[in-house]
């Protein structure tokens, strides 16, 4: 993975701001892309906390279209068409905390049973997508802050993609692993 730069980070965290706050009020600007780094391909994911609750996050893990493009989108999706959550008021635009993820390629990961399956998880560091048939969850390498026990981390992933928290020990579904470079707005 390309590393960004914070400016580039900066000047991602506030595009991600001024799509959103376009859309609710029809006034402000949309920074214009200049950087070539920011113009290539690349998965990202537009995560909103609202006092340090999740409000929103959307994002793709294949490449869509350019960094600047899908940040754009992502945030978007975040705060008006996240199923979970009505979408989001001007009011809580100025409350709201923005983080964005830029994330390497996934890439599989060969194991051999539940345990040997814990011994290969980086706990803060991967990101996990779990398939199972049609079945499938991501949760970003943020989340091991609320669920630090790879057990746990598993289990409510497998309850995400919508099967039974024991799928991971006892089906040994297809775990796919990657890493983020994460960008946050100071807290509020």
């Amino acid at each position: 993975m390309d590393v960004l730069t914070n400016t580039q980070g900066t000047f991602l965290l506030q595009l991600a701001r001024s799509t959103i706050l376009k859309k609710l009020t029809g006034e402000g600007t949309i920074p214009s892309l200049e950087d070539a780094a920011l113009k290539r391909s690349g998965g990202t994911f537009v995560t909103l906390k609202l006092g340090g609750k999740l409000r929103g996050c959307i994002g793709n893990l294949e490449p869509a279209g350019s960094i600047y493009e899908a940040i754009k989108r992502n945030a978007l999706s975040a705060a008006f068409q996240d199923y979970r959550f009505s979408p989001l008021t001007l009011d809580e635009l100025e409350r709201v905390h923005i983080d964005i993820s830029i994330l390497t390629p996934a890439t599989a990961l060969s194991y051999v049973d539940a345990q040997d399956l814990l011994q290969k998880l980086h706990p803060g560091v991967d990101g996990v997508i779990l398939r199972q048939g049609p079945a499938a969850a991501t949760f970003l390498p943020q989340v091991w802050e609320q669920l630090p026990r790879p057990e746990d981390f598993l289990g409510h992933l497998c309850r995400k993609a919508g099967l039974s928290e024991r799928t991971w020990r006892d089906v040994h579904p297809e775990i796919l692993v990657y890493q983020v470079q994460c960008f946050e707005e100071e807290k509020k």
